[in-house]
């Protein structure tokens, strides 16, 4: 495969995801009347989480992944655990180090550790057996193991993204609004109408100044230990009180509906009889998965939409700096990468991953693709930082078109 046919394969996604999304741009002007407004994102993003996305998970598992897969591709599981868990590990070094606004840490480590593991691969994977003389054998096996992979790694990067990333949204989410809400941003001027200038205008002494600074210091100091009790008294809760409300919060998050999706999937994929009901030409209930793939298929245009109405506003009030969208890109597609293509040749030697060149391809660019869409879902859905996100999300994205072209060409080279 020439490179620039490559190029154009690896490309092509990301250049429909940058298409729409400048639709949904345009959408959310007045040029449109203000068709994608905030309130319009909003409800949209809710049928996004409620019923698209739960059954894409469902579909996408059900139909293409059998209980013999899930067992002899046992090490995809832990590679997707080890993407997020790396790339958790490098977005909390970006954080520590450029010390972002609060509401862009959660962003900043979920683009690091999520990635895109599933619509994207579903689109290169495949076209690169189309190639003649593919490293990746003959074409109709090439293409058939090519789209279970890509299936498979969808289904897998749904649930990491639906618990992990999810739950590292809502709780970042939480903090920030709960500290917004205790007004911890911002010291009040009990005296917005006055200065230093005012006072000696108005013929107040040196002394009566040096007071009225003494009193803000006695109450900053007083603000400073009422702060420390109350942390303090935090710190002493129940230690049963607080596995009880941690439990209950991890149960309701595991009951989200792509959760739940994803646990339905998994059920009607890895038993035989029940995915016999549903799947195939002669299913009994045949249309319950048609129709349930129909409302699938609405998610990544709604998603892509939402990401490009959230970037007008973006662009105009968008908190990130410069230094933590590059810092993010470097984190994202060069570094974990390389820590990828280390872990499978040492799972590889380890006897750990089969031989098939395809299947190690696919292990290795799930650290390579750019963050997961559903991120921009999650901050649309906790009203945290959606603006933060669209930016984000696009200068990633924008960097992955030449960043999965190269990194296709080298692992192709490699395995061929």
């Amino acid at each position: 495969m020439g490179f620039w046919h490559l190029l154009a394969v690896a490309s092509s996604p990301i250049l429909q995801v940058l298409i729409v999304s400048a639709l949904g741009a345009f959408l959310a002007t007045e040029y449109f009347n203000n068709l994608l407004s905030a309130d319009t994102r909003k409800t949209l993003n809710k049928i996004v989480f409620v019923v698209f996305t739960p059954s894409l998970m469902f579909s996408s598992f059900a139909q293409t992944v059998t209980l013999e897969d899930m067992i002899s591709w046992w090490f995809m599981p832990i590679n997707v655990g080890i993407t997020f868990f790396f790339g958790g590990i490098l977005g909390w070094i970006i954080v520590k180090l450029l010390k972002p606004n609060l509401k862009v840490e959660g962003l900043i480590i979920a683009a690091c550790s999520s990635g895109n593991l599933g619509n994207l691969l579903i689109v290169i994977v495949p076209a690169i057996c189309d190639e003649k003389g593919g490293p990746f054998g003959e074409h109709d096996a090439c293409r058939k193991a090519a789209f279970s992979y890509a299936a498979f790694s969808m289904s897998l990067g749904g649930i990491f993204v639906w618990t992990y990333t999810y739950r590292l949204i809502h709780s970042k989410s939480m903090k920030f609004k709960k500290l917004e809400d205790a007004e911890i941003f911002k010291i009040p001027n009990k005296d917005l109408g006055s200065d230093a200038e005012t006072h000696l205008l108005k013929g107040e002494s040196k002394e009566n100044t040096a007071i009225e600074v003494r009193d803000a210091n006695i109450g900053d100091a007083e603000n400073q230990i009422i702060v420390e009790q109350c942390s303090t008294n935090v710190s002493r809760e129940n230690f049963w009180r607080r596995m009880t409300r941690f439990f209950h919060q991890l149960l309701k998050e595991l009951m989200a509906p792509p959760t739940i999706g994803t646990f339905l999937g998994f059920i009607f994929g890895g038993i035989a009889w029940l995915k016999k009901l549903i799947v195939g030409e002669n299913a009994p209930l045949r249309v319950i998965q048609d129709t349930i793939k129909l409302l699938g298929d609405g998610t990544i245009p709604s998603i892509t939409l939402l990401l490009g109405g959230n970037l007008t506003q973006g662009l105009r009030s968008s908190s990130v700096k410069k230094s933590e969208i590059i810092s993010t890109i470097i984190a994202r597609f060069i570094i974990l990468p390389f820590i990828g293509m280390f872990v499978v040749k040492a799972a590889t030697a380890l006897g750990f991953v089969p031989l098939d060149p395809l299947f190690q391809y696919v292990l290795v660019m799930q650290y390579a693709m750019p963050p997961a869409m559903n991120i921009s879902t999650m901050a649309q859905l906790f009203d945290v930082g959606q603006e933060e996100c669209s930016v984000i999300l696009l200068w990633t994205y924008a960097a992955a078109a030449i960043a999965l072209t190269a990194w296709s060409t080298f692992l192709m080279w490699i395995l061929s």
